[in-house]
């Protein structure tokens, strides 16, 4: 590799030709910078291999000592070191062999609608007696099959988020710190008029409130 051109800049380079392509690359592109800073610092002439790959994910800020950790940090360079070939073809590309394979998450169960018929219906059951925990559940547990809500979206509304004469939900700043609007079917918001009707018979309203609140109240 030409020694006059830094490893932070065909770091940046392969960012910046990334990005161009529409990916994100906001994870990756903190490893990969940290990465070039670190090869940087060693000697010009020394080989870029995985063994260095490797000294460097053990490096990260945490000081983890989980070789799954370091696993993942040294994934995160694949298709860099890949780049980084029609530079100079010497440049290793690491695999699973060096800290063993990354556990990867289950596939999603997706409900059927059977399935969330049940669930909801045993969320109503839900006690004790008299109580808004049964409503609470239930009424949750639609919006999130109804809309396609994370449950942290759901559970972190707030009343003044429901817009129920609009039929519209205000979703903010939660993954990637981006906020949303997300359209109720006439059917959904039928069910949150009710729902917010019982629970302003049980506790005091404000806008700042929680939407859903705990099912103590």
């Amino acid at each position: 590799m030409n020694s006059n051109i830094t490893m932070q800049i065909h770091a940046d380079n392969y960012l910046s030709e990334r990005r161009r392509l529409g990916y994100g690359m906001r994870t990756t592109a903190y490893a990969i910078n940290s990465f070039a800073r670190y090869v940087d610092t060693l000697d010009p002439q020394c080989p870029i291999t995985v063994e260095v790959m490797a000294d460097w994910a053990k490096c990260d800020k945490g000081n983890s000592d989980k070789p799954e950790t370091w696993a993942r940090r040294l994934k995160s360079l694949r298709a860099f070191t890949r780049y980084l070939q029609q530079f100079d073809p010497h440049i290793e590309v690491p695999d699973d062999s060096t800290f063993g394979r990354i556990g990867h998450r289950q596939a999603p169960h997706i409900y059927s609608e059977s399935e969330i018929v049940d669930l909801l219906a045993a969320a109503r059951r839900l006690g004790p007696p008299p109580g808004l925990r049964g409503v609470i559940y239930e009424t949750l547990f639609g919006l999130i099959a109804s809309t396609g809500l994370r449950v942290s979206e759901a559970v972190h509304l707030l009343d003044s988020d429901v817009d129920l004469k609009a039929g519209m939900l205000t979703i903010r700043m939660t993954k990637f710190y981006k906020s949303r609007y997300v359209p109720l079917h006439p059917s959904t918001l039928e069910v949150l008029r009710q729902y917010r009707f019982l629970r302003n018979l049980h506790v005091e309203h404000t806008d700042e409130m929680p939407f859903f609140i705990e099912y103590g109240h």
